[in-house]
């Protein structure tokens, strides 16, 4: 059986873990290796999210993660944006537990986690060409509303994203 709750100082490596494996396996085609490892460093060390799991910075609203069997299977967090507006940040699953609902368990939660916190809208960028988040999202009212450049991504990276929103 899977729980969904949220994070506990103990999950900071697991997280990392997950997030940083879940990176890699899904973004080597449409990324370069430099650009994934600057990405990696920059938002996945342990020390960052150990330290986000502690204490969530401004407007987030701190790691949730899926557990089965005293295991973390998946991860994710959002946060208020502006007043009314959420968005999710981060949303990864163990590669090898993919297709067994878990993504939804994780957004279902974290959907109403901003729905308590007053948010009516929710956004979610997607890397154009990530054909297993597009349609995740898409399947779950998420509609494009623009693309833009890859956060972090520079004219050298040409990496671009599709912002998604729906309302909650």
């Amino acid at each position: 059986m899977v729980l969904v709750r949220a994070a506990r100082d103990e999950d900071a490596a697991a997280i990392r873990d997950i997030c940083v494996r879940g990176y890699r396996k899904t973004y080597p085609t449409l990324l370069s290796s430099e650009f994934i490892e600057r990405m990696l460093a920059e938002f996945f060390t342990l020390e960052r999210v150990t330290a986000e799991v502690a204490a969530a910075p401004p407007g987030w609203l701190g790691y949730q993660v899926a557990e089965e069997d005293g295991r973390i299977v998946g991860a994710g967090v959002g946060g208020l944006t502006a007043p009314g507006v959420g968005e999710l940040f981060t949303l990864y699953l163990d590669p090898d537990e993919r297709g067994r609902g878990l993504g939804t368990l994780l957004l279902d939660r974290v959907t109403g986690q901003l729905r308590a916190a007053g948010a009516t809208e929710m956004w979610v960028a997607a890397l154009d060409g990530n054909e297993l988040a597009i349609p995740f999202y898409q399947a779950r009212g998420f509609r494009k509303v623009e693309r833009r450049r890859t956060y972090g991504s520079t004219e050298a990276d040409d990496a671009w994203s599709w912002r998604f929103s729906r309302p909650i």
